[in-house]
């Protein structure tokens, strides 16, 4: 039986398709696995590609280049912050830098392996270096001049990243943290928090008590993160460091002192700190670091346009690098910053011990009902009833706000979320509850038993340990 010339293309076509999805999956693939088409846009040439990241998993981004920009090009991998971090999000920068001559690659953030609850910068840091082999091995690139943008998160994933290997050629961090990042998410959040009109104890049992049981039950991965020893290993990566002048979320002037410390002492002579005039975090426009102006939207919120001379400071900065003249070593002088941070409790099992005992205390009351004998008083129905409730919003109040954010903290009134009003209002309650309760078990002495009044001394004693764990928690603090 003849085969037609249609059936016999179409048969050509599927062989070569399988053959493609073959070597796609197999384990020894090049970093750059699949290359989709040349899409010209905005002026640039775009082109979609394929790489295996750390621990194999693919990963999928852009590689943006200017027409007509004379080779061998240097190129920037751009790594992006916390959270799910898709390449749309760094679109100005990636189309800034490629305009500048800087063959850039942006790439969606992995999902596997990372959550709220799992992070790994080690292995984030493989990604990047994946995306840095992708670059060395295209054409037009210089392999000697591929470097690392790093955002936010990427301030700790790229330095660690450029420690490991001589192939990173430079790095810029914009709004790298120089503190740990639980300590770093309690300047955010308290920042943020102040900004809304939030103030006194509820601020305070943040940066207090409620991110000491964060960081004791483990619930913040790389809550103890170091940046310095990856810093100290840059001794002759050519550095540009820089903070937004209205940042936010992290401290800039303590993080700029930290990264100027670590690097003059391993004597990098090449390590260039500077601060962004009217920049937010990510370095767009900002009035005083709370809004963004102009510039596209992502999930609803607008990023803001890059600020003026954001984009010249890090282009320039790379020509000039990648042409053999690294700017020599220096530092700007640093904005005022609002707040100062401050070091994060210590871990100590006290933090989930006290409230979980209170919680035992309070609930042995309904839960020993099942007696039925003795004196049942009211108010000490009140009591426990209360002191379950208060002691279980006071811890959950405030972790909220590091799972959901500052916006966790909903409506302030007279200084604090109407919620923490309510959990201090209830604290009160508690303790009024306990003089009418003990009042009314003293008119009640002469009955029920030796059994029945054993059904009191967990709520007596829960009541009394109350006091200096609300007044510690903040709830009876104003």
């Amino acid at each position: 039986m003849q085969l037609s010339v249609k059936r016999v293309i179409r048969l050509c076509l599927v062989m070569a398709w399988v053959a493609s999805a073959a070597l796609f999956a197999a384990p020894g693939a090049r970093a750059e696995a699949t290359n989709g088409g040349l899409i010209r846009q905005s002026g640039l040439i775009r082109q979609d590609v394929s790489f295996r990241g750390g621990g194999g998993l693919i990963l999928h981004g852009t590689v943006l280049i200017a027409p007509g920009a004379p080779g061998p090009r240097p190129g920037i991998v751009l790594i992006g912050g916390s959270g799910p971090g898709p390449r749309v999000e760094y679109r100005q920068e990636a189309e800034a830098f490629a305009r500048a001559g800087i063959t850039t690659l942006v790439y969606d953030k992995r999902t596997v392996g990372y959550s709220r609850t799992h992070l790994d910068f080690g292995l984030l840091a493989d990604d990047a270096l994946a995306g840095v082999r992708l670059l060395r091995d295209r054409k037009g690139v210089d392999p000697h001049h591929v470097g690392l943008w790093g955002f936010s998160e990427g301030g700790w994933v790229a330095p660690l990243a450029a420690a490991r290997t001589s192939d990173v050629a430079f790095l810029i961090t914009i709004a790298g943290s120089g503190h740990f990042p639980l300590r770093t998410q309690v300047w955010n959040l308290t920042t943020h928090l102040k900004h809304r009109g939030v103030g006194g104890s509820f601020t305070g049992v943040v940066a207090g008590p409620a991110v000491q049981l964060v960081g004791s039950t483990g619930l913040f991965p790389e809550a103890d993160y170091d940046p310095r020893p990856a810093l100290k290993r840059l001794h002759r990566t050519p550095v540009l460091a820089l903070w937004g002048e209205h940042d936010a979320q992290v401290p800039p002037r303590e993080s700029a002192r930290i990264f100027r410390h670590a690097l003059d002492a391993v004597g990098n002579k090449h390590s260039v700190i500077r601060f962004v005039p009217g920049a937010a975090h990510n370095g767009h426009r900002t009035t005083d670091g709370f809004d963004r102006i102009g510039g596209p939207y992502f999930h609803g919120k607008p990023l803001g346009e890059l600020a003026p001379g954001y984009a010249h400071t890090m282009t320039s900065w790379v020509r000039a690098v990648a042409a053999g003249h690294p700017p020599t070593s220096s530092t700007a002088p640093a904005p005022p910053q609002a707040t100062s941070s401050t070091p994060v409790p210590g871990h100590s099992w006290s933090t989930w011990l006290a409230p979980a005992l209170l919680l035992v205390g309070f609930a042995a009351y309904p839960l020993s009902a099942v007696l039925r004998r003795g004196p049942t008083v009211r108010a000490v129905r009140w009591l426990s009833g209360l002191g379950l409730f208060t002691v279980a919003c006071t811890v959950l109040c405030p972790l909220a706000v590091f799972v959901l954010g500052d916006a966790a903290a909903g409506p302030v009134m007279w200084g604090r979320p109407v919620a923490w009003l309510v959990v201090q209002l209830c604290a009160l309650a508690v303790l009024v509850s306990a003089g009418v309760a003990f009042t009314g078990v003293l008119r009640k002495r002469c009955a029920g038993g030796s059994a029945a009044w054993l059904r009191l001394v967990p709520v007596a004693l829960a009541t009394v340990g109350f006091v200096p764990w609300a007044v510690w928690w903040g709830a009876l603090r104003p």
